[in-house]
């Protein structure tokens, strides 16, 4: 694998809920910390993202070529994405199909060949259907997954409404091996 720069490897951060005190990008906050001075990490901000029209395709708007940038400059994507009715939230789903657009006729998607994982924080289900769902997208999107499981984590009604994640320290093992497995995989 050939990182997009010379130093340590970017991983770019998407949130699949615009929330602005989402639960998830709760989750992607304790990833990075685990991730420390390993690599190179932000949080993609994408909620200006018009819904996909391929009327509106070329040129992209601002705000997707602006996105497509960003995603063009990671090594790897680490999505954080809630699960709504037992799939991918629609916002991230039209994201995605934004993303999986080559910016011009001529040329691949800024994710293609991208390493990519995901984590989650879910009801009942811990997210186990959005996590499926996910994976024949990211294959479609020729996204490279490492071998490894998705950490997750189910929320109570408590959390939902305070709107403060507890991460257990058995979601903070399951996310340090994440962390590890993305790693090596760009290394």
């Amino acid at each position: 694998m050939t990182l997009t720069n010379a130093g340590k490897p970017r991983i770019l951060f998407v949130v699949g809920s615009l929330r602005e005190c989402s639960l998830n990008r709760q989750m992607a906050e304790v990833a990075i910390a685990l991730i420390a001075d390993r690599a190179e990490t932000d949080i993609l901000d994408w909620g200006d993202v018009p819904p996909f029209n391929q009327d509106a395709e070329f040129p992209a708007p601002d705000s997707v070529a602006r996105v497509r940038a960003q995603v063009a400059q990671a090594d790897a994507l680490w999505f954080a994405t809630p699960e709504n009715n037992h799939s991918i939230p629609g916002v991230l789903k039209n994201l995605l199909d934004w993303l999986s657009r080559p910016p011009a006729s001529d040329e691949v998607s800024v994710v293609a060949g991208k390493v990519a994982t995901a984590s989650t924080v879910a009801g009942s289900s811990c997210g186990r259907y959005v996590q499926a769902a996910l994976l024949p997208v990211f294959d479609f999107l020729g996204l490279d997954v490492p071998a490894a499981p998705f950490a997750c984590a189910a929320f109570d009604r408590v959390q939902l409404t305070s709107s403060e994640l507890a991460v257990t320290e058995a979601v903070k093992v399951d996310l340090a091996r994440q962390v590890d497995a993305l790693l090596e995989k760009l290394s």
